[in-house]
């Protein structure tokens, strides 16, 4: 691949879970910790492998997902930079529930088990924020259920428009999906032709402008009042 590795010291520094660690302690984080590189497609693991430790995207992104009983995939998450996965199944000592899959070049950080739960030991302030970031984790599964359960497939698909990160441009704000519309539904429990029609509606209502994954949204106020409905 073409990017270099990184400095592990530094990028865990940057990051939430690890950015109060005195030097002595990224050190010994560090030490635990293995460089992955991926190609799209690669896959990091798949559903039933044990869980050795957690992960955290230098670059790329990554898809978490299982296969249903009727073999249709389910995407559980989209991951990108800055963003760690497996932390709760390293605790609970059980084998990975979902399968995990780069969707670009990608760099990961592996943090093995041992040395976060060395960690736990000497710090006890690391441990209240490890229990912090398993808490929000936990807090939007269950705002997931909610939307799943109370919300139609268009409030769901204006929710997720309105989280994106976007930039400003003469017609409005621009985002970008971040994977293509096939993986986006899933991971909104839509069906791919349900995902295309709603954006649909919501363009000949001119809420939103599309040109391929870029769309424009031309009123984040009228946008989001037509998701109370």
């Amino acid at each position: 691949m073409a990017r270099n590795k990184v400095r592990v010291q530094d990028f865990l520094s940057r990051t939430a879970l690890f950015n109060e660690l005195a030097p002595a302690e990224l050190d010994r984080l560090a030490q635990g910790t293995s460089q992955i590189q991926l190609s799209r497609g690669d896959m990091v693991f798949r559903r039933g492998d044990p869980c050795l430790g957690f992960h955290t995207v230098v670059y790329g992104q990554i898809k978490l997902s299982f296969i249903s009983p009727l073999g249709e995939e389910k995407v559980v998450r989209l991951i990108g930079a800055g963003d760690g996965f497996g932390e709760a199944l390293m605790f609970m000592d059980k084998p990975y529930i979902v399968s995990a899959q780069a969707l670009a070049d990608s760099l990961l950080l592996h943090v093995s088990k041992a040395s976060v739960y060395a960690e736990l030991q000497r710090d006890p302030a690391f441990a209240c924020k490890m229990l912090a970031s398993l808490s929000m984790r936990l807090h939007s599964l269950m705002v997931d259920v909610e939307a799943y359960s109370l919300r139609s497939g268009t409030q769901r698909v204006i929710t997720y428009l309105l989280t994106l990160k976007g930039e400003q441009c003469d017609e409005g704000q621009r985002v970008r999906l971040e994977a293509d519309k096939r993986l986006i539904a899933s991971r909104l429990n839509v069906t791919p032709e349900h995902f295309s029609r709603i954006l649909r509606e919501l363009s000949h209502r001119d809420l939103v402008r599309i040109s391929g994954r870029e769309i424009t949204i031309p009123d984040l106020c009228r946008l989001q009042e037509a998701c109370a409905y």
